[in-house]
């Protein structure tokens, strides 16, 4: 088989070469190996082989290989990867030839002598169109998952949400605000006010701002020109030209830093925007969704976020109200989280016992729908019973029940660290572990309730960045823990999602 030229430079796609000779293939190779992966195949077989076994994204096909014939080649590749682009490349080409090979599924037919620049454009314009049509699967994808009500549940709160979709969607200008807690869904309100709008059949586009480096978010944003840095071997667009005619969605726009917020309000106010490296304005129609879990108005007065920007943002702000705000609706969302899940597993739905179903209504949901969909995820994965009853629950569910069953004559878990039996005797010493609020209190155990050392930590962990209002370094320093110590338990735990602090010490 003829070798693989893999490129250390950052692929842009995987390209596979299929030419007899080896002299075009080394030119070809060399030629676009500075911007994709290429691989080499002198003749159908290992072409076939190629496709079957690795990642290929396009392939270039020369019409006659030996005594072998492209286009019976071309057949056998469209049957073993029926989306996969081929442009045919041929010195002996007719007419026919071409018609023969574009009702066969070729994407372009290349007479020789050709250019090779000529060449490479038409490899990025299947590239971007690869991409094109990716992004419109995604799109007919959320359609689909969204089609129907896009936040399940009756209550009131929920419907005063809806509602407030369905106007602002018609508003396809006007930049949009959603605020609410971590696991809320934002982004599903987010992808109904593009679907419902006018701007629907264009693109969605979605940017996490804390997810990127600072140092990257702006070539994220706005894309930049080849030769703009070190690495920038290909011009790249970023987010704003690749939402447009649709919906750029902006999460966590509170992380990103003031020297940004401000080229963001320019593009915002003039629509207009230069790649890194450019020298051209670029105008697009993009329409501008942000969501943060921060109260932008506190950071406005912290100076950590532009009022400017937060007024251009907030023209329509709208407030998704945490699920315990709107517990009503969970029973309808229990139902809808075990009959997908036990799809997935090929089971039927489980049923959820009264008791169970109790304790996971009254639970407060810290981390909201995302954190009962995960419990309810976990459980039809692990348990796989016939009935969600109360033992499959975790034990943050369960506590509640607990210290109603211990009122009555349990043993109590002391503020002061030491728990005490009925009759008022020691039993061990401890940390508080109702620690989700501020105030530990009393908490009282069933008895013979024991909480997982891994629970009391997490709860403990949880209290002291209560107490310190996020600040990771004083809620260390409270807890007797170096800060990357504490960094690493809130990745141990999960915690990270929910821990919206500063790292600084004097924040």
């Amino acid at each position: 088989m003829a070798r693989d030229v893999k490129t250390l430079a950052t692929s842009a796609g995987t390209i596979l070469v299929v030419e007899d000779e080896q002299a075009q293939r080394e030119t070809l190779c060399a030629f676009l190996g500075e911007e994709y992966t290429m691989l080499e195949a002198g003749n159908g077989t290992e072409a076939l082989a190629h496709v079957s076994e690795s990642p290929v994204d396009l392939v270039l096909l020369d019409l006659r290989l030996g005594r072998e014939d492209g286009l019976e080649i071309l057949k056998k590749l469209r049957a073993e990867a029926p989306g996969l682009p081929v442009i045919m490349l041929t010195a002996h080409g007719t007419p026919e030839h071409a018609f023969t090979a574009y009702r066969h599924g070729a994407v372009h037919f290349m007479s020789k002598p050709y250019k090779l620049d000529e060449l490479k454009e038409r490899v990025r314009y299947e590239f971007e169109a690869a991409t094109l049509r990716r992004e419109k699967e995604k799109l007919e994808g959320v359609r689909a998952e969204f089609a129907g009500q896009p936040l399940l549940g009756q209550s009131g709160e929920l419907k005063r949400v809806l509602e407030q979709i369905t106007k602002i969607a018609r508003l396809s200008t006007s930049t949009v605000l959603i605020r609410g807690e971590t696991g809320a869904g934002k982004e599903l309100v987010a992808q109904q006010i593009h679907v419902q709008s006018p701007r629907g059949s264009g693109p969605f586009v979605e940017l996490n701002c804390s997810a990127v480096p600072e140092n990257l978010l702006e070539s994220e944003l706005f894309g930049f020109e080849r030769g703009a840095f070190t690495d920038a071997k290909r011009t790249k667009k970023g987010v704003f030209e690749m939402a447009a005619s649709g919906t750029l969605f902006l999460d966590e726009i509170g992380e990103m830093s003031l020297g940004l917020q401000a080229k963001l309000l320019k593009v915002l106010e003039s629509k207009t925007f230069r790649r890194l490296g450019g020298t051209v304005d670029i105008t697009v129609d993009t329409r501008v969704v942000a969501a943060t879990n921060r109260d932008l108005r506190k950071e406005v007065g912290l100076g950590r976020f532009r009022e400017d920007l937060y007024f251009r943002l907030q023209v329509i702000p709208i407030e998704v109200p945490p699920l315990r705000a709107r517990s009503s609706d969970i029973p309808l969302l229990l139902r809808h989280f075990v009959d997908r899940f036990s799809r997935e597993v090929g089971r039927a739905p489980a049923r959820i016992h009264p008791e169970a179903e109790r304790l996971l209504v009254a639970y407060a949901w810290p981390g909201n729908v995302r954190e009962l969909r995960n419990v309810i995820e976990r459980i039809v994965l692990l348990e796989g019973d016939e009935e969600i009853r109360p033992e499959h629950l975790p034990t943050e569910i369960l506590r509640p029940a607990a210290a109603g069953a211990s009122a009555a004559g349990g043993g109590t878990f002391a503020p002061s660290g030491r728990e005490t039996s009925p009759g008022g005797g020691a039993m061990m010493a401890g940390v508080a572990p109702d620690m989700g609020t501020e105030d530990a209190g009393t908490v009282w155990f069933a008895p013979g309730v024991i909480v997982p050392l891994a629970e009391v930590e997490m709860r403990a962990i949880r209290h002291a960045l209560g107490c310190e209002r996020g600040n990771k370094t004083r809620a260390a320093q409270a807890l007797g823990i170096s800060r990357q110590t504490l960094r690493t338990k809130l990745k141990e735990h999960a915690l990270e999602e929910t821990s919206e602090g500063t790292d600084e010490a004097g924040a």
